[in-house]
């Protein structure tokens, strides 16, 4: 069995100079005199800066441009892995780096970092739009690539002129390439919402109600617990353990009315710090719903629960996350508007596009519903924006009052 690898190196004494040494990368590096403070001093400088530098020292031999893009590539890896972090799981940009990688590798992986540059990156900018990714989403793993040089420069396991060669490289511009174009997300009709919610489960269906009524993100309604609910006041408000803008210090407040508080009713005698919206209990009633529904009697037939597997390979978890709470609202949204029959392949995938709604269109719907109603500012402060600009992404403009414009004075 081979031995397990250590992860950090060892303080030790050279026996034949009496000094403390610590040896990284194959390289023996003396500290002084063995049990000192200062050798001690010394030990924790230089692990320290390995550890910052993505376990390479700064100057030493592998840490210049004579490293290759897959060593830059899995050194970034590891510091991104360890970075993007919230409540002790890794975010979703890991995944999204990890894919702004592939390309890179798959061009130029045995390649030095040095003979890397601007007209590298553009072929690997080709090689996104040949696989057919969207004009916005090159530009975004472009800029993904471009942060990962730059990290590389701060800790100087690359020379600075690489990175800033590389920013010379401007986005993509609309009308001026050949990426394809992507449609805006625009809102849900609320007609839609309603033909689809008898198809979902109670809990889900429950989940897209409270979203709509209260315009919250997505991983918002999943993680909602009693705990984080101040019901003090006729309008509940609620406050996210984490939420999307937290490492930037912003705090996320959600006020939840009359429509919101009826949805949440039935949830909250529970375990405060516990779940509200489980798939655990959507399956459970379920589960009861078949049973109270058997046509079979009790005596014939299998007893609820005895043609279970054992170990079963998935099972409900105690929280949805946004991606399993779209999962649903897709399977609702293939029984509410069925395909005509024969449809499939490309034909099956476009009717399917066309007919499935994202539960992020609901932030759309309760956006714009608010601006056209209370104005910009109040759908700015409803949906926890910095900037009225992103409002304007996620509230579309009243043409309404255009035509009434225009009506008057055109």
């Amino acid at each position: 069995m081979a031995r397990p690898k250590k992860l950090i190196p060892d303080y030790r004494k050279h026996r034949g100079s009496g000094q403390a040494v610590v040896t990284i990368a194959g390289r023996d590096h003396y500290l002084g005199p063995h049990g000192t403070q200062v050798s001690k001093n010394e030990y924790d400088r230089l692990i320290g800066e390995w550890l910052q530098n993505g376990r390479q020292l700064p100057g030493s031999p592998e840490s210049d441009s004579t490293i290759t893009v897959a060593e830059m590539v899995l050194a970034y890896l590891n510091h991104a892995e360890a970075y993007y972090r919230k409540n002790g799981q890794p975010t979703s940009e890991v995944v999204d780096v990890k894919l702004s990688m592939r390309p890179l590798l798959e061009l130029y992986s045995r390649h030095l970092v040095s003979d890397f540059g601007p007209i590298a990156l553009k072929a690997v900018r080709q090689r996104m739009v040949e696989g057919g990714l969207s004009r916005g989403v090159t530009n975004q793993r472009i800029g993904r690539i471009k942060r990962a040089f730059k990290w590389a420069v701060s800790c100087e396991l690359i020379p600075e002129t690489i990175a800033r060669a590389l920013e010379s490289v401007d986005g993509l511009k609309q009308g001026r390439t050949e990426a394809r174009e992507t449609s805006p997300i625009l809102p849900v009709d609320d007609k839609a919402v309603d033909a689809t919610l008898p198809h979902l489960p109670e809990v889900v269906a429950d989940m897209v109600r409270l979203q709509r009524a209260t315009g919250m993100r997505p991983g918002e309604v999943c993680a909602i617990r009693p705990c984080d609910i101040d019901r003090s006041g006729d309008v509940w408000t609620y406050t996210p353990a984490s939420h999307k803008t937290q490492h930037h210090g912003r705090t996320r407040t959600i006020a939840i009315g009359p429509k919101g508080q009826a949805v949440l009713l039935k949830y909250l005698a529970r375990d405060p710090a516990m779940h509200c919206f489980r798939p655990v209990d959507s399956e459970a009633k379920r589960l009861a719903e078949l049973e109270a529904n058997r046509k079979t009697p009790p005596s014939c037939g299998n007893r609820r629960g005895t043609n279970r597997k054992a170990k079963p390979k998935t099972v409900p978890g105690k929280f949805y996350t946004h991606r399993s709470y779209a999962r649903a609202i897709y399977r609702a949204c293939d029984r509410a508007f069925p395909a005509p029959k024969g449809t499939a392949g490309d034909d099956l995938k476009a009717w399917q596009k066309s007919h499935r709604w994202a539960p992020n269109r609901l932030r759309h719907s309760a956006a714009t519903e608010i601006r056209q109603r209370f104005g910009l500012e109040a759908a700015q402060v409803t949906l926890g924006h910095a900037s009225a600009q992103v409002t304007q992404v996620y509230a579309e403009r009243d043409l309404s009052k255009a035509v009434e414009v225009a009506r008057a004075i055109g």
